[in-house]
């Protein structure tokens, strides 16, 4: 108890406020020390799946670690999903995972199983921690071992990092006479001032170019036609404000992935922000329209299929910005690796550019946008993707809205228009999975006083549902957007489409369930509309916004009818855009 109270002690020392832990035996002290510490909310989860996408999706929105605690064996396997995609997408986290004492491993001893490096090269940095033992050096190297554990969770790039505690019976807090020594300082701080300051503070700095190389980026940069591409964001994000002054400076549009983090806010009022390209860049615009001379890439690669086919087949020079050297381009168009923060070289950049470059290259980004935001406005057609853009028109401002992989973020993309609403967007994009979502969304609602919006589709709401469970247990309030189209309707973007059997019963997959039974086991509200019945949905999501309590929407959809709108929508919108910017 004493060495979990240590722990938990210098976590909460260094910023810590909350835990999400699971019940088990093993990690009874974890547990204990978490539950007993007044600076730290335990966030109570069953299900060890669930609580690794809620912790993500906290650090998702906050960009601060919200560790995880859960009792050996199979318990820590189940984190793994979220593991792979907090790595992926460089969401810092913190696995604290029990273990039975070293002599049982491999001896068949029960619910023992090898945990030592369990989750390979997905952890920034793992440790197998020393046994607990009352003696100043090992406690004084546990409160560091806390210390680096966050540095590296929270460093460049973020991500899990795990360190797995082994712990020998009795595990309960029971006072054991001479168990600890009478001498021992205070928790073997050796004489260092107590109260809130750590043991060791980790102070983080950020990679950037020196003067030299900066100038000669500045002056590689001065060219009239240029885009800033800004993908989906890491945790916590590129500065909206650095963004600005860049664009400004540079003259370049700004090409906004929705889960960037500047399509949506306060930038759109003052920064030519591009939203609809996904609806429009292809081989008819790339041949009528004159190619970037420049391309300045930062975050993660775009969600767009088409964005990155564009940025692929354009003659220009590419500069992908990354601070850990990491390659996010799969095209392998990029000429040029800018390892510095994203944030700190725009803002540099911005105070040496000479001027904005061609007004008309700006202005036929802004017209294509419009032509296309008109083309989807004027369509008659119902599909899809136009949930998502009444769910930009109507959630409350400030929202977060976080939408499920598949078709919800491909939809997002396309037609949710940039806008002045403080929306922040998210997603879980890398590794694109579907599992952990629901948990992910309520996760990040938690970490926040803002209006929770998740955007699913049924067979992610299906994957999940545990995760619901976090409405009550964790006080989380949210409306689902449930997009029900009764199986995997991104398959009917695939050639597989064609080949029926084995389309529908291995691909599709229809279910058939009937998803208003969890209005009672979750206690939620749960109402259905008609997919093509806007005003029906407007009403319902207005209401559910405005009113206390977790509610579900389903629309009903039909997945085929929904592609060959927006396959149509994409014909006209090309149309217009050309007629618009030629």
């Amino acid at each position: 108890m004493l060495w979990a109270r240590a722990f938990v002690d210098e976590l909460a020392a260094a910023g810590v406020d909350a835990v999400c832990v699971s019940p088990g035996s093993r990690s009874t002290p974890l547990t204990v020390a978490f539950d007993r510490h007044e600076d730290v909310h335990v966030l109570s989860h069953l299900d060890e799946r669930s609580s690794a996408y809620f912790a993500l999706g906290r650090a998702r929105r906050t960009g601060q670690v919200t560790p995880l605690v859960c009792t050996s064996g199979t318990a820590a396997a189940n984190y793994h999903p979220a593991v792979i995609e907090a790595s992926q997408s460089r969401v810092p986290m913190l696995l604290l995972t029990a273990d039975r004492p070293p002599e049982i491993r491999d001896s068949g001893a029960n619910q023992t199983i090898d945990q030592e490096k369990l989750y390979g090269d997905a952890v920034r940095w793992y440790r197998d921690v020393a046994e607990p033992e009352a003696t100043p050096r090992k406690l004084r190297s546990l409160r560091t071992t806390a210390a680096r554990a966050l540095a590296r969770a929270t460093g460049t790039p973020a991500g899990p990092v795990h360190l797995n505690f082994p712990f020998r019976k009795p595990l309960e807090p029971t006072p054991v006479e001479g168990d600890v020594p009478t001498d021992l300082p205070s928790l073997a701080r050796d004489g260092r001032d107590g109260g809130d300051r750590p043991f060791v503070d980790a102070t983080a700095g950020v990679p950037e170019l020196d003067d030299d190389a900066l100038r000669t980026l500045t002056e590689e940069l001065s060219e009239p036609r240029g885009l800033l591409v800004v993908g989906p964001n890491d945790a916590p994000g590129v500065d909206p404000e650095a963004v600005a002054a860049f664009a400004h400076a540079s003259g370049f549009p700004v090409v906004a992935d929705p889960l960037s983090g500047v399509r949506y806010g306060g930038l759109v009022r003052t920064t030519p922000v591009v939203g609809g390209y996904d609806g429009y860049l292809g081989e008819r615009v790339r041949e009528a329209w004159p190619d970037p001379d420049v391309v300045v890439r930062v975050g993660a690669s775009p969600t767009s299929k088409p964005l990155r086919k564009y940025l692929a087949a354009v003659d220009a020079r590419q500069y992908v910005v990354d601070p850990a050297a990491g390659w996010r381009e799969a095209e392998f168009a990029a000429s040029d690796l800018v390892v510095a923060d994203p944030s700190r070289l725009l803002g540099r950049l911005s105070r040496l550019l000479a001027g904005p470059g061609s007004q008309s290259w700006r202005d036929r980004w802004t017209a294509a946008d419009a032509a296309h935001r008109d083309a989807v406005g004027d369509a008659a057609g119902f599909c899809e993707g136009r949930i998502l853009a009444d769910v930009v028109d109507l959630a409350p401002d400030p929202s977060t809205l976080f939408v499920s992989n598949s078709m919800p973020v491909r939809d997002l993309d396309r037609f949710g228009a940039p806008t002045t609403t403080s929306l922040t967007a998210l997603g879980n994009r890398g590794a694109s999975g579907i599992d952990g979502i629901v948990s992910t969304a309520l996760g990040a609602g938690s970490a926040t006083t803002d209006e929770l919006t998740l955007v699913t589709g049924d067979l992610a709401y299906y994957h999940d549902m545990n995760g619901l469970l976090a409405l009550g247990r964790c006080d989380v309030e949210a409306t689902v957007v449930l997009v029900n189209n009764d199986g995997g309707g991104i398959f009917h973007m695939l050639p597989i489409e064609a080949f029926d059997p084995p389309f529908t019963s291995q691909f599709v997959t229809p279910h058939g369930l009937d998803f208003g039974a969890t209005e009672d086991l979750y206690d939620l509200s749960f109402a259905r509309v008609a997919g093509g019945d806007r005003d029906a949905f407007h009403d319902a999501y207005t209401e559910a916004t405005a009113s206390d309590g977790s509610h579900v929407i389903e629309v009903r959809t039909d997945a085929e009818a929904s592609h060959e709108v927006r396959s149509e929508l994409r014909n006209v919108a090309v149309d217009r855009v050309l007629d618009s910017t030629t």
